[in-house]
């Protein structure tokens, strides 16, 4: 009991780190579940619910149906993702609007390690996997320079928005975050969490649960028929998203650090090492988490 207590608190709080990764724009909360050990079990989870469900219900009741979704563990992680968004959605918002070097540093630091770790997770490199690296990387930085819409949306739209960010969300280096911000739904949605708007929550929510639904199930598949091919994919998707984090930008362009005539180069540095060392720290939970398991 202990120690399914201890391991259930330990995905509680990955799912805080995948929505505090998920409110920022450039960072995929489906980077952190990869490289915490949980992307995996997420996808078999979410990817398992579906009408068969239906049957499963009639022959084993909702105990049955329970350990064919893995419920507690979805539970356990949405509960740390929704904590996690509700109680910093605030605090990332100030820290992006005054102090984006900062926490841009931080997050481009955790990124860069990610693709690291994720690079050792294809299991054979020949040229389709070359390609498909490359490609993942053009199209994330495609998007990443795509110029966003402007202005308020009706619910529809935020439907529509939900789940096509919770489709991108769960896709290392596809950044749901910055999806919502080319939509022109990103202050919306993030003011909507502020002052506790219903309607344009569970309108949103609402779309992100159909998007996840469906999507996963074509994840799923992939994963099982062509594991090697979407972990290149993935790895390029990854790749190409620290060029929309990187720390030091003027209106779009690109400077080395010590271009930067801001005084926290130094600290923005020290964050990019924080960064490495957190994802260390969490691939090597990861995979104590699947020794044990």
């Amino acid at each position: 009991m202990i120690k399914n207590w201890q391991a259930y608190a330990m995905v509680f709080f990955k799912g805080m780190a995948m929505g505090a990764a998920d409110v920022v724009p450039g960072v995929s909360g489906g980077t952190i579940a990869f490289i915490t050990g949980v992307y995996t079990r997420l996808i078999n989870a979410l990817g398992s619910i579906g009408p068969d469900l239906l049957r499963v219900w009639r022959e084993q009741g909702m105990a049955g149906v329970w350990r064919r979704i893995d419920g507690t563990f979805l539970v356990t992680l949405f509960a740390g993702i929704l904590t996690s968004v509700v109680t910093l959605a605030g605090i990332l918002k100030y820290l992006l609007e005054n102090q984006p070097v900062l926490i841009g540093s931080f997050f481009f630091g955790l990124v860069a390690a990610s693709v690291v770790i994720l690079l050792r997770e294809v299991p054979r490199w020949n040229i389709a996997s070359y390609i498909l690296l490359i490609i993942g990387i053009i199209a994330t930085v495609l998007i990443s320079i795509a110029p966003g819409l402007q202005g308020s949306h009706g619910l529809w739209f935020m439907f529509f928005a939900g789940a096509l960010a919770i489709c991108a969300m769960i896709l290392p280096g596809i950044s749901g975050a910055f999806i919502l911000l080319l939509l022109g739904a990103y202050h919306q949605v993030l003011a909507a969490v502020h002052e506790f708007d219903l309607a344009v929550l569970a309108v949103t929510g609402a779309g992100a649960v159909v998007g996840l639904l469906t999507f996963t199930h074509v994840l799923k598949w992939l994963f099982a028929h062509y594991y090697g091919a979407m972990m290149a994919l993935l790895t390029g998707f990854v790749a190409g998203s620290l060029y929309k984090i990187w720390p030091w930008q003027v209106n779009g362009a690109h400077l080395a650090p010590w271009a930067d005539a801001s005084e926290y180069v130094g600290l923005g540095l020290l964050l990019i090492g924080a960064g490495i060392a957190l994802v260390l720290v969490m691939t090597w939970l990861g995979r104590n988490a699947k020794h044990e398991s």
